[in-house]
């Protein structure tokens, strides 16, 4: 009995494009601040878009009731 490990049947193979070195992240100089988040739109804070008719204001009224009016 040998204590050399078996070769493995199977040619190791490197994955696609190893060779090929990674481009650098772009550096971006725009200003961050033109570009709209998310805090600045209703739907950022929580907000629904507008849904017409009494059933929709109804449910919107029992979804936000403080659970002090219960």
């Amino acid at each position: 009995m040998s204590s050399t490990p078996a070769p493995d049947p199977r040619p190791s193979r490197t994955a696609p494009g190893a060779d090929q070195p990674r481009p650098k992240p772009r550096l971006i100089f725009d200003d961050p601040l033109d570009q709209q988040s998310s805090d600045d739109t209703d739907r950022g804070w929580g907000e629904r878009p507008p849904a017409g008719g009494s059933a929709a204001d109804l449910a919107r009224f029992l979804d936000e009731k403080p659970p002090h009016h219960v």
